[in-house]
């Protein structure tokens, strides 16, 4: 891949769209359940409507994209899951 190719990877809209889907559905994927573990039932419940809802985002643009689409969603679902699991220790800290 040469330079050019990936300044306008990081430059284009549809990848970062892509990426922030990833990011965010999985986010909610490691508070939901982090809520489970802690029986925290309206986060819970919460948390697992906003999977649903993003996952009908994102299933046509994963099945459709080829592997750089593939590899930005997996690097958006990496750091979700990051972040997911410190909002949501968070989040049960306040509530205990």
């Amino acid at each position: 891949m040469r330079v050019r190719q990936i300044v306008e990877l990081f430059l284009s809209k549809s990848k970062w769209v892509l990426f922030l889907t990833g990011l965010l559905q999985v986010t909610f994927v490691a508070m939901n359940v982090t809520f489970i573990a802690h029986n925290r039932i309206v986060p819970m419940l919460i948390t697992g409507f906003m999977i649903s809802l993003i996952w009908t985002i994102n299933v046509k643009r994963i099945a459709i994209g080829g592997w750089m689409d593939r590899l930005t969603y997996a690097n958006g679902v990496m750091i979700g899951t990051g972040l997911g699991y410190f909002i949501s220790r968070y989040i049960d800290n306040l509530m205990t």
